[in-house]
């Protein structure tokens, strides 16, 4: 006669082993998604990095425009 607990531990062991595969293949779906998220997203970043680099170089000119209109003010 075969033991009672084992039996138990092994319909328990299957129940666990089909939710950790579900729960993988609801992760691996998740990721997917994401990656596609990120790859439509991808020209917001690019237009956010050139806008920033844009404001950049407009701060740098306006501050070299200042510096000469006040060296030239002084003269």
């Amino acid at each position: 006669m075969e033991n009672p607990h084992a039996e138990r531990h092994n319909v328990l062991l299957q129940r666990i082993i089909k939710n950790a595969d579900k729960c993988t293949e609801s992760i691996i779906e998740l990721n997917r998604c994401l990656e596609e998220i990120v790859r439509a997203n991808e020209h917001v970043r690019i237009a956010s990095e050139l806008v920033t680099k844009y404001r950049k170089n407009v701060q740098y000119n306006l501050e070299a425009t200042r510096a000469t209109q006040e060296a030239t003010a002084k003269e």
